[in-house]
């Protein structure tokens, strides 16, 4: 395994289906009332603390990391084709200083979320599209993963927050710019806070993340 860039995948397949607005849509976290149920830890470097904290009158994810690198993987396979958007808010007031992010030395992020497409045993055929609060890339740029060619960064924002951001992005559509493939399934979602290459320390806060038809 890729340090960093290939969540490890049992591939359970538990769905859970919501309605909200009147569509249906498909909820991967549900902080704001299930918690971290379906959500398992995996560990790089030290322990990124998560812990579920009231934050703007809802309760909210937030991480923690002082030098230290884990992430929370939920493994739920996502049709692609009924629910293309995947839908989130995030947090981030301090971003990290000094770092490269196209570097294996500046490979931290205050706020990741990552969407896994399985290679099966065929696991070097893995890819893993990594949406990112960046601390300095321009807002919209991409690249490869410092580790692996199949993963690539993508950088919804960047710099310090100003508050809550709300991101709605179609999967399909960013696979295909990234990596010029046409996919119809995801297997993961991932989320993670790090800072163990820099050794500085982050904190973020995640909304409840859902698939949705539009």
């Amino acid at each position: 395994m890729v340090k960093k860039a290939l969540p490890m995948l049992m591939f359970a397949g538990f769905w859970s289906v919501v309605a909200l607005a009147g569509a249906m849509n498909l909820t991967v976290g549900h902080f704001s009332d299930v918690g971290l149920d379906g959500w398992t830890v995996q560990s790089f470097q030290g322990t990124t603390s998560y812990r579920l904290v009231t934050q703007d009158g809802r309760q909210v994810l937030e991480a923690d990391s002082k030098g230290a690198a884990s992430g929370l993987v939920r493994e739920i396979r996502v049709d692609l084709e009924k629910l293309p958007y995947l839908n989130w808010s995030w947090r981030v007031d301090d971003v990290l200083s000094g770092i490269d992010e196209r570097t294996k030395a500046g490979d931290d992020y205050s706020a990741r979320v990552y969407v896994v497409v399985s290679g099966g045993i065929a696991f070097w055929r893995t890819r893993t599209l990594i949406y990112v609060w960046s601390s300095r890339r321009p807002v919209g740029s991409t690249w490869e993963n410092a580790f692996t060619g199949n993963a690539r960064v993508m950088a919804l924002q960047s710099g310090k927050g100003t508050g809550w951001a709300t991101e709605r992005r179609d999967v399909r559509a960013d696979f295909k710019t990234c990596f010029n493939d046409d996919i119809s399934f995801i297997d993961a979602v991932a989320i993670m806070t790090d800072t163990d290459n820099s050794k500085q320390e982050a904190t973020a806060w995640y909304g409840d993340i859902y698939f949705s038809q539009e």
